[in-house]
């Protein structure tokens, strides 16, 4: 049987595989290795954040989860900012990786108040 798609676990995991081929370019071609690593830490602990939240034991965990995968995409983006105001990453680069995360942090942050205000309804 199928797993159900969710589509801040697809995002998210996509999100990781971009995060994660910027930073091998990062470290061989522009041999930029500090914000590289940090880039690659938050970037990808997003989607094993929300790997995690998916498997939550309860709905205080899932919110839980979720916030730590929200900090995380919000450190992302800094990390992008930095990279970019250093003119480390292309304008162009920095456009189409930034959006991504942008959306990623959108929608986490309207699941957790989705989550949060069907929970005071219980």
């Amino acid at each position: 049987m199928a797993a159900k798609y969710n589509i801040i676990r697809e995002k998210s995991f996509q999100f990781a595989v971009r995060i994660f081929n910027l930073g091998k370019v990062l470290k061989t071609e522009r041999k930029e290795f500090e914000v590289s690593k940090q880039l690659v830490r938050s970037g990808t602990s997003i989607g094993a954040n929300v790997r995690e939240a998916i498997n939550a034991q309860s709905t205080a965990d899932f919110i839980h989860k979720l916030s730590i995968a929200q900090k995380e995409a919000d450190e992302t983006v800094y990390w992008l900012e930095l990279l970019s105001f250093t003119k480390t990453i292309t304008e162009k680069e920095f456009d189409s990786i930034n959006a991504d995360a942008v959306e990623i942090l959108k929608i986490i942050k309207k699941i957790i108040i989705t989550t949060k205000a069907k929970s005071r309804k219980i």
